[in-house]
């Protein structure tokens, strides 16, 4: 299945069904009188988040969706039935956005969340409803109400707790097969990794969390350079970034400041979010190298890094570990509450086994 992350749509709800003007007049029946029944009202337009999506490609094939009209009132006060409802499904963290692309019209961030983007116009009333003591025989109805019509975009935001953010052939995609179920695509070339991946990191049956790996930015991506950072909007929502150095490279402090300059011209406060640090690819350094680089690297930052490999498996968990530190923060946990489980955790010999 292809990722799309935007899109643009058509909606149309549907008009109201028009009052009829219809008068009884039967055999035996000594006063007739109005009897035209009402228009049915028009469909309307909703969108909802549901599980078991991630790519808005549906929309690629189909762009216009116009909801049904309501039937028009008929005689003997029949009133018509409403236009059929349109509802279009989208992933969880999908955003809807009016036809320049920045005023938010919904923000669908939890399951099951539902909006009505359009709604159908409302049905004539027939002359019956017309009737007083002063005009007992309306010759007139209502029409229908049109219904809405607007351009949108969508656009998804994976929901992901932790971000995994680096250079191109950082070693991001091993690292995420390392860490969950997820099977990227790896190879030893730049931008390998074309559209974001999403893993499943499973440390212990209380530990669980989203892992979101992006394709690489490079220098001036956030002036289109590369891929761009147009993918940087499926971590906005992370509580965490893992920042993945290539320990192989010569120059790691200026692959630090590169990611991060772009991660501040991205804005939208991506740059203010907790940064956890990991030299990778370490298994291929000798000690002395390793701890040269280690230095180079939390001289540059100030933050002490950490040294991991995704190959190996050497200081996976324990990054990982402080990674879900910061997302139980975000959801509110009390620091002493996850202390107290981390010692807990350390002192269990083995970790955990299914």
């Amino acid at each position: 299945m292809k990722f799309l992350d935007q899109c643009k749509i058509f909606i149309r709800s549907g008009n109201g069904g028009g009052g009829a003007v219809s008068f009884r007049r039967e055999k035996y029946i000594e006063y007739g009188g109005p009897d035209g029944g009402d228009g049915g009202r028009g469909g309307d337009i909703w969108i909802e988040a549901v599980d078991g999506l991630n790519t808005l490609i549906d929309y690629r094939y189909q762009q216009h969706f116009k909801a049904g009209t309501g039937t028009h009132g008929m005689g003997r006060q029949r009133h018509g039935a409403a236009g059929d409802d349109i509802l279009l499904k989208v992933p969880v963290g999908t955003q809807v956005l009016e036809e320049d692309k920045e005023t938010l019209i919904a923000d669908l961030d939890t399951a099951g969340m539902r909006v009505r983007l359009a709604k159908g116009g409302n049905g004539g009333w027939g002359n019956l409803h017309f009737k007083g003591p002063i005009n007992q025989a309306p010759k007139y109805a209502n029409p229908g109400q049109d219904g809405e019509e607007l351009w949108l975009w969508l656009r998804l935001k994976l929901i992901a707790d932790v971000g995994l953010v680096g250079l191109p052939n950082a070693g991001k995609s091993t690292f995420l097969a390392a860490a969950s179920a997820a099977k990227p695509k790896i190879a030893d070339y730049p931008f390998t990794t074309l559209t974001p991946n999403l893993g499943m990191v499973d440390l212990s049956t209380s530990e669980r969390f989203v892992m979101a790996d992006i394709p690489g930015l490079i220098e001036g991506a956030s002036e289109g350079a590369g891929l761009g950072t147009r993918f940087l909007g499926h971590v906005e929502r992370s509580a965490v970034l893992i920042h993945l150095v290539d320990g192989t490279q010569d120059n790691i402090a200026e692959a630090w400041t590169t990611i991060r300059g772009e991660l501040e011209a991205y804005g939208d406060e991506l740059a203010d979010k907790s940064e956890i640090l990991a030299l990778n690819k370490v298994d291929a350094l000798d000690p002395e190298t390793r701890a040269a680089k280690l230095a180079e690297l939390e001289a540059v930052s100030g933050i002490k890094p950490m040294a991991v490999s995704g190959v190996s498996g050497e200081g996976v968990t324990e990054l990982l570990r402080a990674a879900f530190k910061q997302v139980r923060l975000r959801r509110g946990d009390a620091i002493e509450e996850i202390e107290e489980e981390e010692d807990h955790v350390a002192e269990t010999p083995g970790g955990w086994n299914p």
